[in-house]
């Protein structure tokens, strides 16, 4: 699903990493994966989401976070994402 309001947002200057990420993919001319948008748009929202990723992906667990992140590459390409 793609929203144009979302995807043309123009991020503030204070939207830190993910802002800076945006503005210089598209001056490049790059696509931008769909979550930044969102966390772009919500930033209140999106640092909770972030910490939630960062415990699944790096927090305790039986699998290395090289096997997490194998795990996401994967199951992202296996559903045309960009990951």
């Amino acid at each position: 699903m793609y929203l144009d309001t979302i995807e043309e947002f123009v991020p503030p200057d204070d939207s830190g990493r993910i802002g800076r990420v945006i503005r210089a993919a598209r001056e490049q001319g790059l696509p931008i994966p769909q979550i930044y948008h969102l966390f772009a748009w919500r930033m209140d929202a999106a640092t909770h989401l972030g910490e939630y990723m960062e415990e699944v992906m790096r927090g305790p667990s039986v699998l290395s976070a090289g096997v997490r992140e194998l795990i996401a590459s994967f199951t992202s390409r296996r559903n045309h994402c960009l990951f």
